[in-house]
């Protein structure tokens, strides 16, 4: 009998969801057959069997979360079956428990916003078995066969979900895979209104698939999921239907953000600073997002200390020259927080560009794991909302965040008399470990200096 233990799936997260089995128990299968699709914060991925033989037991139903490391399916081995080299003892490195995640090398969006957990000393960086690549990013995702139906694991996820069954949809691509034409196609036939199982809504079921289908070409580690009628992300095995005042588990991306969000308040010794800038003196024209940016960037060659990582654990720090921004992205699902690389080498439209770019992928689901982590310092404008000032949580190792309140007009004493000036309220939070509160504000009136430029 050999326990086969959900692999670290590449994104450094403790745990990933269940969304499909393929097999029963008591089914025999083959050396990378595929077992189960999971779920993790950012991608649906098929896991493949580690072996070849009978399944004696599996642990857990589809919904249920399970700890990276912690036992998947058991297998009874057919020697007379193709099995890995290693199959008797798989030498499978597996990520640490959940507990050990906290202490991260480098920022990630919790989500999303953290996915950094680096592998334990001596380890790989997470082993995934058979056709899955081992490494610290998301794994490839295939075509795999399952009841003789090829078909990409978000192309499954999303049958599911629309209630479909793949065996009824003709396939149209490379040696027999059902793609997500394929399916768009089928849902909008009449044969998709025979019989269906557990269908969803044709709003619901044309937009998941019209967006999901504009993903197509993208490379797999960046599919993203299907979205709502009315255009936002969905998970991909959402919750049943809860009455308000009953407990519904955090799942995916906001259960990642409490994670992170814990960890970061338990790490860090916070103190905040707040101002507020002149923009009186702007020019038509001005991105003022694309000039926060260019502000961070200034005051970080003003003060460097602030454009920094901490490592509590070594009392280390590491100043950078570069300057990489992690923005910070509402959504439904919760935090995300890309990375803005190379901020200091962008101009005014690049920045843009690069915000943009960002801002989409958050919204369909089609970020990758590497661009949510590895950012220098942070920034959260969540004046486009509400509220002036905030305490904004920093997450390790950066030392700094930067949160921009809602933009004002204030009357202003000036020489002579008054006048209206419009007014951003900032609010700077920083680890006091690792920085001075002279430091501190040095770098924040870098930023407001900046700011009050006419260009």
């Amino acid at each position: 009998m050999k326990n086969f233990n959900l692999p670290d799936l590449g994104e450094g997260l403790p745990d990933a969801e269940i969304v499909e089995w393929h097999v029963r128990e008591g089914d025999t299968v083959k050396l990378d057959d595929a077992l189960v699709s999971m779920e993790t914060a950012k991608a649906v991925v098929d896991v493949p069997s580690p072996f070849s033989g009978k399944v004696t037991k599996l642990f857990g139903k589809a919904g249920d979360v399970i700890a990276t490391g912690a036992p998947l399916a058991s297998f009874e081995l057919d020697a007379s079956m193709p099995q890995r080299a290693d199959a008797e003892d798989t030498g499978h490195q597996h990520a640490a428990p959940a507990k050990s995640q906290a202490a991260a090398p480098a920022p990630a969006a919790p989500s999303s916003a953290a996915k950094s957990a680096a592998p334990a000393a001596g380890g790989d960086s997470g082993t995934v078995v058979g056709a899955m690549e081992s490494s610290d990013r998301i794994v490839s995702e295939q075509a795999t066969s399952v009841g003789g139906i090829k078909a990409m694991p978000v192309v499954r996820a999303l049958a599911k979900k629309l209630g479909i069954d793949l065996a009824r949809v003709t396939p149209s691509g490379a040696g027999g895979v059902v793609t997500l034409q394929d399916l768009k196609g089928f849902s909008a036939s009449p044969a998709a209104t025979q019989a269906p199982r557990n269908p969803a809504p044709p709003a619901v079921a044309s937009a998941a698939i019209a967006a999901a289908t504009t993903s197509i070409a993208a490379p797999a580690a960046r599919i993203a999921a299907p979205l709502s009628a009315a255009g936002k992300p969905m998970r991909t095995a959402p919750p049943g239907n809860v009455a308000f005042g009953q407990p519904e588990p955090l799942r995916g991306v906001r259960r990642n953000m409490a994670r992170i969000m814990a960890a970061a308040h338990a790490a860090v010794v916070p103190a905040t600073l707040t101002d507020d800038a002149d923009i009186h003196a702007w020019q038509p024209g001005n991105d003022i997002m694309a000039r926060l940016v260019r502000s961070l960037v200034v005051a970080a060659r003003i003060e460097p200390a602030l454009n920094a990582w901490f490592d509590s654990e070594n009392s280390t720090r590491t100043l950078h020259q570069r300057v990489d921004v992690g923005i910070a992205v509402d959504s439904e699902e919760g935090l995300f927080v890309p990375a803005l690389r190379n901020a200091d080498m962008l101009d005014a439209a690049s920045i843009r560009t690069g915000l943009n770019r960002l801002r989409d992928q958050v919204r369909d689901r089609s970020i990758a794991p590497e661009e949510l982590k590895g950012y220098t310092i942070m920034l959260s404008n969540f004046g486009v909302f509400a509220g002036r000032y905030a305490t904004p949580v920093v997450v390790p190792p950066c030392v700094a965040i930067i949160a921009v309140g809602k933009l004002r007009h204030e009357v202003v004493a000036v020489m002579g008399g008054i006048a209206t000036h419009r007014i951003v309220p900032l609010s700077l939070t920083f680890d006091h470990r690792a920085c001075t509160g002279g430091e501190a504000a040095r770098f924040l009136k870098g930023i407001l200096d900046d700011l009050a430029l006419p260009q």
